[in-house]
């Protein structure tokens, strides 16, 4: 079975991203199923542009923080590139709602009325 993640080349600074058509609806929903991981795609949902890893102020350690942009990035949520020594991350909009019409709108709008009903937000 071939890997869900294009790989980059070795000693790449480049990351390995699913392509559109590799985005698995199990996988999206796994990787939104975490509060810090959702927590990131609205951040991200609410940026007129890419966030670098250092402007999320997350309740984790560094290592798990990276472990959750990777889940978000392997999974297709994200996308992730390097800006000079900065990772930068953007949301995948419209591979989301191209593949899942909707999906993204719900969950977020879901996640949002969440917030307010338990003053996360």
């Amino acid at each position: 079975m071939e890997s869900a993640v294009t790989s980059p080349a070795a000693g790449s600074r480049d990351l390995a991203h699913p392509e559109r058509a590799e985005i698995r609806l199990e996988a999206v929903l796994h990787a939104l199923s975490d509060p810090v991981r959702l927590r990131v795609v609205r951040e991200l949902a609410d940026a007129a542009d890419e966030l670098s890893c250092s402007y999320f102020d997350l309740p984790v350690t560094k290592s798990t923080t990276t472990h959750h942009f990777r889940v978000l990035r392997e999974s297709g949520v994200i996308r992730q590139v390097y800006r000079g020594t900065a990772k930068m991350n953007d949301l995948r909009r419209d591979d989301l709602d191209d593949l899942f019409p909707g999906l993204l709108d719900a969950l977020l709008d879901a996640a949002a009325r969440q917030a307010v009903r338990l003053g996360d937000g």
